[in-house]
């Protein structure tokens, strides 16, 4: 192994969790930034050593985060080490079938090598390593689970091994155990920022809350908005669809089952008004949330868009929406406060921090986390407005409708180019959404600024593990008070704490299990 790592050297912990996944199938549980895929290589090399001839699969769910993958191989591989190549779309099927019988080692997104596998163009008969990354996703029908499946089915037992790498599986147990279930995982190696064998390597991360109040004008509109939904959610009552607390995801679910129900025959005009009335709720729901949490331009944008949808006869229920006097006191009550200037506070403390961190450090490096490309837009928009700063958005590649009606979203080649002139300096400030949490090679930054909290932990633990890794950090997050920001920053401290205690779990669950099959079959290895 020393001869072939010239360049680097593994931490102490990563040594503990390769040879962990030298023996078991292992689920490997670790903060954005802190190494995963050095071990991944590590145990791909090892492996090649073990199965001369056999190859070895790296899946990741982007094709930007596998080629990221492939091109950290070849930096730190011999360069005749072995045969690497990218598997996308863009190539050919017959074309793929070749690649893969000359290939040593495979980087793919799961959605190429499961219709690959579908379409019966090779097997996984003769792979010695299968390595899933952001293995959070192997769940119910992921390709990530068809791909383990089949190679579970087609490759001879002795050359198995199969390893799962993610910052956070996830604060249910019974996601986790799904998860080691849908990939045989026979061992869990959780590592957290102050794990003994970790935290000497971090630098210390500053926490900072910073609390704004919801303005009493913008609560005005807030309860204009309530009422209208709460219509909405009395008429469903009465229709006997909807039962119990009400939130946007159970409407989107409820909006689901219905249109479901419907398209397999069920005509009963009640349930076309329901949905029609569900359709409106969660409309509403949408502008209570940008209201509450995000931005007054952005509400602005919104409302207009539903104006659009109505004068084009989108549907009948836009139209009656839209034509109500609630919600034109809604609209005009918007444009009369971006009349006079008014914005939510969110945006003047982010334009504060970015002001305060650039005086401290000139060469700062800040990421601002948002939900919506809208809100990123507009925030980038005023950041770029302070002298010295300049921002940029930082999008995925979906082409997706803005509230303008105008494609919005980045190529990869246009995320490459951000990426290395933030790397630079030519930016100082990135203002993305969640494409940014999962493994992309990002510059470490200054500090990590949420602009609204988030209930998963998952999303959190990926973006804090942007900061903190070489030089001192910070993790800064908005709260609006009496919103929504307020019980999803509980909620998404909890769901940490129970992380931890939700793997710990499952792992005691693995060794009894291991155990137990080791006393029914004591010659029988399990892997």
């Amino acid at each position: 192994m020393e001869e072939i790592f010239t360049k680097i050297k593994p931490r102490e912990y990563q040594e503990k969790i390769f040879l962990t996944c030298l023996e078991r199938n292992t689920l490997i549980v670790l903060p954005t930034g802190l190494g995963k895929t050095l071990i991944a290589l590590m145990v791909t090399v090892q492996r090649m050593k073990d199965f001369p001839g056999k190859k070895v699969v790296f899946l990741a769910p982007t094709r930007p985060l596998a080629e990221q993958h492939l091109n950290y191989f070849k930096k730190n591989l011999p360069e005749l080490f072995a045969s690497m190549e990218l598997f996308t779309g863009k190539v050919n099927p017959p074309e793929r079938r070749k690649i893969w019988q000359t290939a040593d080692i495979i980087f793919s997104t799961p959605q190429c090598v499961a219709n690959d596998l579908k379409n019966r163009l090779y097997n996984l008969n003769d792979v010695c390593l299968l390595i899933e990354d952001e293995a959070h996703r192997c769940v119910k029908n992921y390709d990530y689970t068809y791909i383990a499946a089949s190679y579970k089915q087609q490759a001879p037992t002795g050359i198995q091994r199969i390893i799962g790498m993610t910052a956070s599986p996830g604060s249910e147990a019974q996601k986790i155990k799904e998860i080691c279930k849908n990939l045989s995982i026979e061992e869990v190696e959780l590592r957290s920022r102050i794990s003994p064998d970790v935290k000497g390597y971090l630098q210390e991360l500053e926490f900072e809350k910073i609390i704004v109040d919801f303005p009493e004008d913008f609560n005005k509109i807030r309860l204009a908005l309530q009422k209208i939904i709460d219509n909405y959610i009395e008429e469903l009552r009465a229709r006997n669809v909807l039962f119990g607390a009400v939130n946007k995801i159970k409407l989107i679910e409820l909006q689901r089952s219905m249109m479901a129900s419907i398209s397999r025959g069920n005509q009963n005009f009640g349930y076309f008004s329901a949905v029609s009335a569900c359709s409106q709720a969660i409309k509403l729901q949408h502008a209570l949330e940008l209201l509450e949490t995000q931005t007054l331009d952005g509400v602005n944008k919104y409302l207009k868009g539903l104006f659009d949808q109505a004068s084009k006869k989108k549907s009948k229920g836009v139209v009656k929406l839209v034509a109500s006097t609630e919600f034109n006191f809604i609209f005009e009550g918007v444009t009369e406060l971006i009349a006079k200037g008014r914005e939510h506070p969110k945006v003047e403390q982010i334009l504060e921090i970015v002001k305060r961190e650039k005086q401290e450090n000139k060469n700062v490096k800040l990421i601002v986390f948002t939900q919506f490309r809208e809100t990123a837009g507009h925030l980038s928009k005023k950041i770029n407005e302070i002298s010295g700063v300049t921002s940029k958005v930082f999008i995925g590649q979906a082409k997706k409708s803005n509230s303008k009606g105008e494609q919005t979203g980045l190529s990869q080649k246009e995320q490459k180019n951000i990426i290395e002139d933030f790397s630079n300096g030519k930016i100082n400030v990135i203002c993305a959404t969640s494409i940014a949490e999962e493994g992309l090679d990002i510059p470490e930054v200054n500090a990590v600024i949420f602009y609204e909290t988030i209930p998963s932990a998952i999303r959190a633990i990926q973006r804090t593990g942007r900061t903190a890794r070489l030089k001192k950090g910070k993790l800064i997050l908005l709260i609006t008070k009496k919103t929504r920001d307020e019980s999803n920053y509980y909620v998404s401290r909890s769901r940490e704490k129970k992380m931890t205690s939700a793997i710990e779990t499952v792992k005691k669950d693995l060794i009894n299990n291991s155990r137990g099959l080791s006393e029914k079959n004591p010659q029988k290895k399990l892997f």
